[in-house]
């Protein structure tokens, strides 16, 4: 690993002095992204940020925790994500997913990782959590599916995939897809996923083409996959917006502005990444 430069040095000691300030408080959260995809996968690489996870109910006293130790926050985008801004750095807050359905809620917390970040222990999103996360971001300018199939091949003996399979919930098709381009990806490595589980999937999928289409409507579940690519179905042909309808926590108004942020350039994922992580996992 190469000497990190002045830059990642100055953003990974925020990182330090945030994750210590909020673990002597015992603040109750998580730490997910590149350090916790580390642990989980042993596949170390730069980080635009640091993301930590928490509840919705526990955001106000971390934003007030945060805020007293002098760093800026704001709550960026009501129905998943707060910003801690400090020394041009950037720190995620994150109690949902951007497509609304993955809020975090205490499973996370009782099916947690151990490990050291930065010299700080503190606890890791569950690998189950993150395959389901990652799973369903499917934008043009980025694609988790390599993620997923690492996470897969380096955890599945470690998965609880009953778990995963409630994590999934309805929307069964997504995991089923991952698992499909898992065994074309890591053709050695196809029976680290239990028979049974595609066996359900399958034979779901088998049930559902036997049965005759719904007629609620036009919907198109794009959106939870990507907000931008799906976009022409809902605004010009008139399909339902999945988001609205398939159990998400969005309302119309957040819908509304998480699309308006597209074009957003403060939105956007800066360019050039700065740090690499450093986790240890903890025995």
């Amino acid at each position: 690993m190469s000497a990190p430069s002045e830059l990642n040095q100055q953003a990974c000691a925020l990182y330090q002095r945030v994750l210590q300030t909020l673990v002597d408080a015992d603040a109750r959260f998580l730490v997910g992204g590149a350090y916790a995809f580390a642990v989980h996968t042993g596949i170390e690489r730069h980080t635009r940020d640091l993301d930590l996870f928490m509840q919705r109910s526990d955001f106000d006293a971390i934003s007030g925790l945060l805020r007293r130790a002098g760093w800026e926050v704001e709550l960026t985008y009501p129905h998943w994500l707060g910003k801690v801004h400090a020394q041009g750095q950037t720190i995620d807050l994150i109690f949902n997913s951007g497509n609304g359905l993955t809020p975090v809620d205490d499973d996370w917390f009782r099916h947690a990782a151990h490990a050291e970040v930065l010299g700080v222990p503190v606890r890791l999103m569950p690998i189950e959590e993150m395959i389901c996360s990652k799973a369903f971001v499917m934008e043009r300018e980025r694609y988790d599916g390599a993620d997923v199939a690492h996470l897969l091949r380096t955890g599945a003996a470690r998965i609880d995939w009953h778990r995963l399979l409630q994590r999934f919930g309805p929307h069964w098709r997504v995991l089923l897809s991952h698992l499909v381009l898992y065994g074309f990806v890591y053709p050695s490595e196809r029976a680290q996923v239990p028979a049974w589980v595609p066996e359900l999937l399958i034979e779901r999928l088998r049930a559902e083409l036997c049965q005759p289409a719904a007629s609620s409507g036009p919907i198109c579940q794009g959106t939870l996959l990507s907000r931008q690519q799906y976009l022409d179905d809902i605004q010009r042909l008139g399909y339902v917006d999945g988001r609205a309808v398939s159990g998400g926590t969005m309302t119309r108004d957040e819908i509304a502005a998480w699309t308006a942020a597209i074009n957003d350039p403060a939105a956007q994922a800066p360019a050039d990444p700065p740090a690499r992580p450093s986790a240890a996992p903890q025995g």
